[in-house]
């Protein structure tokens, strides 16, 4: 990795109109390869616009994200896209998950998406993925067929199908019982701390957070204690 897995200056998004909304400002932020920070604050405090701006779902308008070095201001939506493809996985509240495919196959879209492996090696990487998450049986099964906990577990794999070096999750947790809940972020800290992934998580739970080696906190849209 040629940077820190992360790093924006100045960063701030505004949404125009004739009362403008101020989402986050003067956002000074490094996280680095093998880090896994927690994002909290209240309701309305910036932490889902911050977390879409580190992962290029959003764009600034203001201040700059670099991903591994690379300054992303300028990028075409193509070159957005494709960083965020092979370089970024994505863990959101609601899986997301494909109801009309297997498990196996939710895993391998983004796969096939990048190119990189051949079908047989895709399913490959998906079955050592559902196998490493403690999913070897539910590799057939349809998401419909799955507890909220196993279909988190298949969204993370879907989210490591590429191999990223990042990994961004949005209240991942909120609709999981607690046990279920601690066991994920024990996962993420597993990826981070063994595996060397950069793992940004935004939660409200204050117990949760506690398990990351780093706790952001946004009020009102600004870092005011990390």
């Amino acid at each position: 990795m040629s940077g820190p897995a992360i790093e924006t200056r100045g960063l701030g998004r505004v949404l125009p109109g004739e009362v403008p909304v101020t989402l986050v400002q003067d956002i000074d932020l490094t996280v680095a390869a093998g880090e896994f920070v927690a994002v909290t604050g209240p309701s309305g405090s910036g932490k889902s616009s911050l977390l879409y701006l580190l992962g290029l779902l959003d764009l600034p308008t203001a201040g700059s994200v670099r991903i591994e070095g690379a300054d992303t201001a300028g990028l075409s939506p193509d070159q957005l896209a494709a960083i965020r493809l092979s370089r970024i996985g994505f863990v959101f509240q609601f899986h997301f998950l494909l109801p009309e495919f297997t498990c196996m196959a939710n895993v391998e879209i983004p796969i096939r998406r990048l190119g990189r492996l051949s079908a047989a090696q895709a399913r490959e990487r998906a079955a050592l993925l559902l196998d490493s998450l403690e999913l070897a049986d539910h590799r057939r099964k349809y998401p419909d067929q799955l507890s909220g906990g196993q279909r988190q577990r298949v969204a993370i794999a879907r989210a490591l199908a590429n191999d990223p070096p990042l990994l961004l999750a949005d209240e991942p947790t909120g609709n999981l019982d607690t046990r279920t809940a601690h066991l994920v972020f024990e996962l993420f800290g597993t990826l981070a701390r063994q595996q060397g992934r950069s793992v940004v998580v935004v939660t409200h739970d204050n117990d949760l957070a506690a398990m990351a080696d780093r706790r952001i906190h946004l009020v009102d849209g600004r870092i005011v204690a990390d």
